[in-house]
């Protein structure tokens, strides 16, 4: 059951109060995705406690909001990252997205700038996870099923045991490496739903250069989750 509060001050900062029967303590989680504030309490808790715990670390809060990702604006002459290299937004002929010397020439008006890319990159995204997929599942002697595409903010990918897998379309504009780490990673629960030693053995087979993947994930990766797509 979740619950908004506010964290008063200049500006006043939301945060969403949620009772768990699995918290043992109280516990406070700023989104490093778009700064959004959790406070985690256990069913008993009060929520006089609650308030007081979010007033005790409020220096501790504001300093993590602040830090968090600013939503980027998009729109001609902005820019955004594809394949992992910055591309400048241009106003381009006809309807279509295309790529050329840096740029994203975009067919559409002020208005549709948006919603045109957001197209372009779920096209693409799809495209290159789907060859990415499939590649490794060849590479592992697994199969794979329907391959989904959505906005996640949680995780890049996940792998049902049916052999369904799910994306981020947002890898689009991660490093073509970064993109097909993330593929590796999820074909190879096909053979082990699980983080084990096991697991990363077979990750290592096909993909030998995942940690400087998941490190860009790390540093990086809460960046593409700013633009405003």
């Amino acid at each position: 059951m979740a619950k908004l509060l506010e964290l008063p001050g200049n500006p006043d900062v939301p945060v969403t109060l949620v009772k768990s029967t699995r918290a043992r303590r109280l516990s406070l989680r700023v989104s490093r995705l778009d700064g959004t504030v959790r406070l985690t309490v256990p069913p008993r808790c009060s929520e006089r406690e609650a308030r007081a715990f979010l007033t005790e670390r409020a220096d501790w809060v504001r300093k993590h909001v602040a830090n968090a990702p600013a939503a980027a604006p998009l729109g001609f002459g902005s820019t955004i990252l594809f394949h992992g290299t910055p591309h400048h937004i241009t106003k381009g002929a006809g309807r279509t997205v295309t790529v050329a010397d840096g740029q994203l020439l975009v067919g559409a008006q002020d208005d549709t700038v948006r919603p045109k890319l957001k197209a372009f990159f779920k096209h693409e995204a799809r495209r290159r996870l789907t060859d990415a997929s499939h590649h490794y599942a060849d590479r592992l002697g697994v199969t794979i099923n329907r391959i989904s595409l959505k906005d996640t903010r949680s995780r890049w990918g996940s792998c049902s045991s049916a052999g369904n897998l799910n994306y981020s379309w947002r890898l689009i504009m991660a490093p073509p490496s970064v993109l097909d780490y993330v593929a590796a990673h999820e074909v190879a629960h096909r053979i082990e739903m699980n983080h084990s030693d096991r697991f990363w053995a077979h990750v290592a087979r096909i993909y030998p250069h995942h940690r400087d993947a998941r490190k860009w994930l790390k540093d990086i990766g809460p960046q593409l989750h700013a633009y405003d797509v």
